[in-house]
């Protein structure tokens, strides 16, 4: 059966991913399987939509529609309601870079962010996704993933500075420290001159939804303050999720 519309314009949209964030109309031919001339047509379509944008240089990048309909799920909506006021609690008491995150698969994906006034090295922006090894709330997130998503996780552990812990029994037992004692760091292993420290965000049912984390130049003297505030801003998006499930059913 040959592909429907439908299949062939999601086809050129997961041609994007965190390696190809502007790509040529033939490089979108090329990794979507399409015919350079259905591209064309299809590309061209989803750009007065507005699910694509085209770049001064020709490249083509996903379009701000897209986003707006992605905040509308209830993972990104609903949580970033409930954790937007507690965020900037968190930032006003400690202006560094603030982090909120989810599991999406073998990654963590940022739903939102508020950056510090340290000048800190920070990769992450609001729709990004980075190894959930290097990062602290991606840490929160693997130590509570099921243990096929640990297992997989542990099997491709890629280095990204010399910091990174690459070694499958060092992360594992990295992991047991997170789930015995509430929270995880990291020391330069996501980015060189960057030090985060993440607590998990339970919902109904006590299950981990999210990951709230905070990056400064060192923890060396912050930590146990930081992990302080990070569990106070946790407990209380814990409290506004339970009250939202609730009220309106959302989960």
């Amino acid at each position: 059966m040959a592909p429907s519309v439908t299949s062939r314009a999601l086809a050129l949209l997961a041609a994007f991913d965190p390696e190809h964030r502007s790509l040529t109309l033939s490089e979108l031919s090329r990794r979507s399987g399409l015919p350079l001339a259905t591209a064309h047509r299809l590309v061209g379509e989803l750009r007065e939509w507005g699910a694509l944008a085209r770049l001064t240089s020709g490249e083509y990048v996903i379009g701000r529609r897209l986003w707006d309909l992605g905040l509308l799920a209830p993972v990104q909506s609903g949580l970033r309601q409930a954790a937007s006021p507690f965020l900037h609690d968190l930032y006003g008491a400690t202006l560094a870079t603030v982090h909120l995150a989810v599991r999406d698969g073998c990654e963590v994906l940022y739903v939102d962010r508020l950056a510090g006034h340290v000048s800190v090295p920070v990769v992450s922006k609001v729709g990004s996704r980075l190894p959930l090894h290097a990062t602290g709330v991606g840490k929160v997130l693997l130590a509570y993933a099921p243990e096929p998503v640990r297992l997989e996780a542990l099997g491709r552990l890629v280095r990204v500075t010399p910091y990174t812990v690459t070694q499958p029994a060092r992360l594992a037992e990295q992991l047991r420290k997170v789930r015995s004692e509430g929270y995880a760091t990291t020391g330069e292993e996501m980015s060189l001159g960057a030090c985060s420290v993440a607590v998990p965000v339970r919902g109904p049912g006590d299950d981990v939804v999210a990951a709230l984390g905070i990056v400064v130049p060192d923890l060396r003297r912050e930590q146990a303050r930081l992990v302080a505030a990070l569990q106070v801003a946790s407990r209380g998006i814990s409290r506004t999720l339970s009250s939202a499930v609730s009220s309106t059913g959302w989960k």
